[in-house]
């Protein structure tokens, strides 16, 4: 498995899109640090960035390599080789790769310009993003053989949980705005890891203020170890969830 895990992360780094991506990122953090008198500023432009492009790139890429693979999957499985150890190989080869890519590119110019707990809080937040959205992809991948299905697929989830998702949260606070929903708010934003990321990022940068009645009740939730625990519970759940699902439909899948 390790070797299949190699070869892997050896392939996707040397892939010019995933290096493209990482030059990417890192220019914009360095933009948005060097241009920023004050590193909150440069956090909140940061988190922006992670909320948008770190997901889709991460299940785009995900997906498109996935269905690349399939030659390579399918030599796999006439070796002597379990199915656990082929699908696991290849979704830990894609989220080292990508990771290391937003370590490189977000990571180490936070580190540089804001290694403090908030500076940390970002990037591990980037992280399981990247992480949940490739796990996200290997569903959409093996949920159906058809490359553009599949690709429809995972950009429909993606669109949905980076933006339609807060819309219709917000309309049905709005709808409901004669009731206490200031708890209810709380219960919506583990149904996204998207919200459950900016959440974290903007309770550490202490810009609740803006966000009403409602950032009160965030603040005094997510502020706690329990509160931060819990959120950092829901988002491995994010991770597990998906790729279990997927490994489950890969492992009764006729290759």
């Amino acid at each position: 498995m390790v070797k299949v895990i190699k070869y892997v992360v050896y392939d996707i780094i040397r892939n010019r899109f995933v290096i493209g991506y990482t030059l990417l990122l890192l220019v914009m953090s360095l933009s948005f640090f060097g241009f920023e008198s004050d590193p909150n500023k440069g956090l909140l432009s940061m988190l922006n960035i992670i909320l948008m492009v770190v997901p889709l790139v991460s299940i785009i890429f995900s997906t498109i390599h996935f269905y690349n693979s399939y030659e390579f999957l399918e030599l796999l499985s006439a070796q002597p080789m379990s199915r656990k150890t082929i699908f696991f190989s290849q979704y830990l080869g894609v989220c080292i790769s990508l990771s290391l890519a937003f370590l490189f590119g977000v990571g180490l110019p936070t580190y540089i310009f804001e290694g403090s707990e908030r500076g940390f809080t970002l990037i591990s937040s980037g992280l399981l993003l990247t992480l949940i959205f490739v796990s996200i992809a290997f569903f959409a991948s093996v949920f159906t053989r058809d490359k553009a299905k599949g690709i429809g697929i995972a950009l429909g989830l993606w669109f949905y949980l980076c933006l339609l998702y807060d819309g219709l949260v917000l309309s049905a606070l709005l709808t409901l705005s004669d009731y206490p929903m200031e708890k209810a708010s709380l219960v919506f934003t583990a149904f996204n890891p998207t919200d459950l990321a900016r959440i974290l990022v903007l309770m550490k940068l202490d810009v609740s203020a803006l966000m009403g009645i409602t950032g009160a009740v965030f603040q005094n939730f997510f502020s706690s170890k329990i509160g931060i625990s819990v959120a950092f519970f829901l988002l491995i759940l994010w991770i597990i969830i998906p790729i279990a699902w997927a490994f489950k439909l890969f492992n009764k899948k006729d290759l």
